[in-house]
């Protein structure tokens, strides 16, 4: 059986790890387009969480707790398509305030991130105006979503290399030389007797 040479193998082994980075944009992970409050608002209550993702979410965790770590989400979140809704546990006290989100995008990959705002109390909201209402928030406010290439994406990689490795490894091998005291190694005539 003829085994592939060395440049076949290396050609094959870079094309799999072209093909797999150059699938990695099209499998791009969900983001958070908006959310009330928007990262960094500054309101004067607020009843609900909403948060609005590039497609379809599923699984999601939504955790708003203030700067001591006590927690204000009441209920579980819902999800409607690419929404994903919480509801607030009463009146917030004056202060900042953390929603910690986490969910499944629609690839399976989980992306999460975080949006403070701050919560004034309505007097001081009078005397220095209108407080702000919650805004949406756009995709340049999320410091904390994973961005990248996914794991699993480097996992084929590395196999593509390993695979290609191991077959360059097998076309390198030697031949294995005859054995010693092989008929073909014995020299013939004189060696056996014959002829004398």
């Amino acid at each position: 059986m003829k085994r592939p040479s060395l440049g076949a193998v290396f050609l094959f082994g870079i094309s799999c790890l072209f093909a797999v980075v150059l699938a990695a944009p099209a499998s791009a992970h969900d983001s958070l387009k908006k959310s009330t409050p928007a990262s960094n608002a500054v309101v004067s209550g607020l009843d609900e969480i909403e948060l609005e993702f590039s497609a379809h979410v599923s699984f999601p965790v939504v955790v708003l707790h203030d700067a001591t770590g006590r927690r204000f989400e009441s209920g579980t979140p819902r999800v409607s398509d690419s929404t994903v809704t919480e509801s607030v546990a009463g009146p917030l006290p004056a202060g900042g305030y953390t929603i910690a989100w986490r969910v499944v995008s629609s690839d399976g990959h989980p992306i999460q991130g975080e949006i403070p705002f701050v919560v004034r109390s309505s007097s001081v909201a009078s005397a220095g105006g209108t407080a702000p209402a919650a805004t949406p928030v756009a995709g340049g406010d999320r410091p904390d979503q994973e961005t990248g290439t996914p794991g699993w994406i480097w996992v084929i990689a590395i196999a593509v290399l390993g695979v290609a490795a191991v077959l360059v490894t097998r076309a390198r091998k030697p031949a294995t030389p005859p054995l010693p005291g092989n008929s073909e190694d014995r020299p013939s005539g004189h060696g056996n007797g014959e002829g004398e």
